[in-house]
Order: structure tokens, then sequence, then C-alpha cells
């Protein structure tokens, strides 16, 4: 009888290790496609400057360049813009298709979707590959924390914040990052351009 019941318990076990195995193969395979590091594990909502919501899990599959602005900024993000701008004119032109130009606002109260929108047609760039978004001020505060931009509201309409633009693969990794306003970009266009000729 004990020979039964030990024979009847292995037999069970390995149906559910099994079993457990097969559940286990499923999350491994979705993990390649998006790591623990991915910034498409943020469930956070976004509207862009058409005013139509969006995650960032739906930007998966291009290289993303980011940059965290506000548009009322009378210092240093018309250079930050002005970086972005250099940056899109030196990328592969065989490889752009892959690429997204995207600058988040800090300040969601005033950058409203129609202010993003008169703001990317007052800078032409209101086109591919240039997106603007916003959210809340948590999920702007959340992702800021992900590309390590600090930023204070400092007067009613002016904040201070870091200048770095971000370089993200398709999987939505953090590659590489540039500090600074109006420095040498070399290293960048060389990483989006890498990564894009991945995909």
């Amino acid at each position: 009888m004990k020979k039964i019941i030990i024979a009847l318990f292995i037999f069970s076990f390995s149906l559910q290790s099994c079993k457990e195995s097969d559940k286990k193969d499923i999350p491994a395979e979705k993990s390649k496609e998006i790591s623990d590091l991915s910034i498409y594990n943020l469930p956070s909502k976004w509207t862009t400057q058409d005013n139509k919501e969006i995650e960032l899990k739906s930007l998966k599959g291009n290289v993303l360049v980011m940059v965290m602005i506000y548009t009322s900024c009378k210092a240093a993000c018309p250079r930050l813009v002005a970086d972005m701008r250099d940056i899109e004119s030196k990328l592969d032109k065989k490889t752009k298709k892959n690429v997204k130009l995207i600058l988040v606002s800090i300040d969601p109260k005033t950058d409203t979707p129609e202010r993003l929108k008169s703001f990317a047609i007052e800078n032409k760039m209101n086109q591919q590959p240039w997106l603007f978004l916003r959210s809340s001020e948590e999920n702007t505060r959340e992702f800021a924390a992900v590309l390590a931009v600090n930023y204070k509201q400092i007067s009613p309409v002016d904040f201070s914040h870091s200048n770095i633009i971000s370089v993200f693969n398709e999987a939505g990794e953090l590659v590489f990052q540039q500090e600074g306003l109006g420095v040498n970009n070399e290293k960048t266009i060389e990483a989006i351009n890498r990564e894009a000729q991945k995909i």
C-alpha cells in the first residue's frame, strides 16, 4: 500500500512540476521581449500633442530619444530643443524611420495637448519622428526618476531641471545619456544609429 501511495505521490509531483515548468516558459519568453529595465513596464498613460492617450509600451520597436522640457521655458529648453534638432539632422537616413524623438513635459498643468500642439507647429516639429507627451504630475515625477532627471518648480512659471537627452533601444532599455547643453553629440548619434540598425 505504501508503495502505491509513494508511486502516486511521485507521479502527481512529476505532473505538477511539468505544469510549473510549462508556466515558467511563457514568462521567460516575455521577459526576453521586455526586461525589468524597460520603460515599457511603466503602466502610466500619456497624452500626445494630438490629444491621443497612449502607454509607453505602444512605442515598442522604435529607438526612443527623449528629453524633458516645458514649453514656457526661456533658458535651457530652447537649447535642448536645438540639440534634439541637431541630433535629428545627423541620423542615418536609412534607419531614421526606426527612431522617435520625444519631448516630455515637466509642466503638465501649463502644457496641455493644445499648448504642445502649438509649440510643435511653431517649432516645425509636428510631424514624424517628433512626439510630445504629457501626463499627471505623479507619472511625470516617476518617469523623471527613471531618466535620472531632477526638476523643481522655482516660481509659478519656472522650473530648474537637468539637461539630459536619453536614448532607449527598441526594448525600452536605456542605452545612452547625453548631459549638458550644446555638447558634442557624436556618441549620442552613434548610439542611436547603432540601435536603429538592429531593428
